[in-house]
Formats: C-alpha cells, structure tokens, sequence
C-alpha cells in the first residue's frame, strides 16, 4: 500500500496487526506514531481530541485490566491508498478486573465483549476514529447495572451540571475524513433494512433476515430467530419513537472466502418520549451512536452485530432528570 510501511500486506492486516502491537505487545508508545497528533476520537461517552490523551486512556485501561486481550473478529473497509481509508474494526475483547479504575475497585470478575472502531487511515497513519465499546455488557458482568453505574459516575464526575458530558452533535468537531464509505450492493441494503425499522416497519427483519440469524446486541445479549430479534430493535426504537434516524456511514464488501458483509455507522437523535428498553419516558434529549455489522448468506441476512452504549445512553436520560 501507497504510503504504508512494507510490513503490512493490506490494510485488514495493517489495522489487526497494529491494534495487536498497540494493546497485547503494549506498544503504548507506538500511538505517537500509529496516530496524529490531533485526532478526534469520539465515544458515546464523550470525545477525545490527540493521541496523548489516547496514549493515557489506554494506560489506564490497561492498569485496571492488565492480561486485557483484543481478537480482530473481522475489518469491513472503504477507501483507497491515494484518498485514505475507512476501516470498520470488529472486536472480541476480554480481560479480568485485577485493578482499580474507572469500573470501581478490583472484582477480579473476568469480562467478554465486544467493540467496533470506524479509523480513518491515509500514510500509515489513524487521523480519525469512531469507538464504540459495550460498556453495558461490560458492567454487568462485573456485577453491576447499566443505569446505576451511570448514576454513580454522574456522581464521581461532580453532578450533572460539571460530569463528563456524552457525545452528540453539538461536541463534535470537524476531522480529516470526509467519506461516506462506499455503494457496494451489500451495504446499501443493510441501510435499507435498518432504515425501514427506524420507519417503524418490523416487517422488514422476516424478510431479509434469515430465521436462523444470530444476532449479537449490547449488554452482553445474543438472541436467535425473529421474534427476538424483533424485539431488540423494537425495544430501542420504542424508546425514542420520534427520534431521527440517519445513516453516518456505510461500506459493503464481497471478500474472498468471506460471506458477503456489511458496516453501517448510524445515529438516533431525539426525545425519549417512549416506553421502550429504558423504562418510563422522561422527555430527556438523547443521542445514540450506534454500529451495525452483518453478514448475508443464501436465505438473508444469517448474522448481525449491533452496538450502542447502554451507559451512556443512561447518563444522558439521568443527568436531565436526576
């Protein structure tokens, strides 16, 4: 690849390859180079901007969970050496809370879940990053729940006027990428699919979807068939039946040896004036940033990975309501 170290045999193996260097070889220091000195990284929690500040957070993710391992499960990409690429990273990450940090003292409870990362590459370097990991899956197996973790950060932070305020628009800053990914057949209709169901048309998961899909939601849920996967979506959807929809970003790929793939970046911005997965309607102004990844076989849609973040979901619904 144009630009990129001879080390690499493309860009799948450049981003699994770095992360491994980065994370389990701790190769911290690698991040001065790995990526620029002002990228913004944007979380559901919050954002980021520079990699000292990600070269610190990952010290102390580190500290908290010191044998933390991250396996590249798959890197749905767009783009091209001259213009920059876009990789949308799955990962299955694990480790064991032997330190104290930002999940409270050592429980020593080991964790399995997973992430998704959208970097934006050009000349062997990440300029820009999108990063959601399930927070929600995470805490609860440390033995905790997802709204009253968020309320004791809240509190940790100072209150809401002067906690940690979670990403939405309004933080956002301008980074290098501009893309908007690719129009390759399988992405346009993963977009289809999760823009019908944001429609509020539920029909749409018996007709593309296979009725032995597997699909894998945040908080740590794995649910088979329709009905339940109806009920994921519906459940979130539910909770913010006004809210606006939109596609950030999608990338469709056919790969050798590989089923035909999708990553859609999403978002869903409005009022939680629903019943739905989180609880009574309070009127709160939320936003989601959420990942889709899925897979097709020979009767639809067979596989589907989907993330937000429960936590901060919650804190934005808390710090509005108390």
């Amino acid at each position: 690849m144009k630009g990129f170290s001879n080390r690499w045999k493309d860009f799948p193996d450049y981003i699994l390859g770095i992360t491994q260097e980065i994370w389990e070889d701790r190769g911290i220091a690698t991040l001065n180079h790995r990526y620029s000195k002002d990228i913004p990284m944007r979380f559901p929690e919050g954002i980021s901007i520079g990699n000292q500040n990600t070269i610190n957070g990952t010290m102390a993710t580190l500290a908290e969970f010191p044998d933390r391992e991250l396996t590249g499960e798959d890197v749905i990409w767009s783009g091209n050496e001259d213009e920059g690429f876009l990789s949308s990273h799955r990962i299955l990450t694990m480790g064991t809370h032997t330190g104290g940090g930002f999940f409270g003292p050592a429980t020593g409870k080991r964790f399995v879940i997973r992430a998704i990362a959208d970097c934006a590459a050009i000349n062997d370097q990440i300029n820009d990053e999108w990063l959601i990991r399930d927070v929600g899956g995470l805490v609860k197996q440390l033995g905790m729940k997802p709204k009253k973790f968020a309320r004791q950060v809240i509190a940790r932070e100072g209150g809401p006027e002067r906690c940690v305020k979670p990403f939405c628009p309004a933080i956002d800053v301008d980074g290098p990428y501009k893309g908007r990914g690719n129009n390759n057949e399988w992405g346009v209709r993963m977009s289809d699919i999760l823009t019908r169901m944001m429609d509020k048309d539920f029909a749409v998961i018996r007709a593309e979807y296979d009725r032995a899909v597997q699909t894998e939601h945040p908080a740590s849920t794995t649910v088979h068939s329709w009905a339940d996967t109806e009920k994921l979506w519906m459940g979130l959807r539910a909770s913010f039946p006004n809210a606006e929809f939109k596609i950030e970003h999608q990338i469709g790929r056919e790969d050798p040896m590989l089923s035909p793939r999708a990553a859609i970046r999403w978002s869903l911005y409005g009022k939680h004036d629903g019943w739905g997965m989180f609880g009574q309607p309070t009127g709160a102004d939320v936003y989601v940033m959420g990942f889709t990844h899925a897979e097709f076989g020979l009767r639809g849609l067979r596989r589907e990975w989907t993330l937000f973040d429960h936590v901060a979901i919650w804190k934005q619904i808390l710090m509005q309501t108390g």
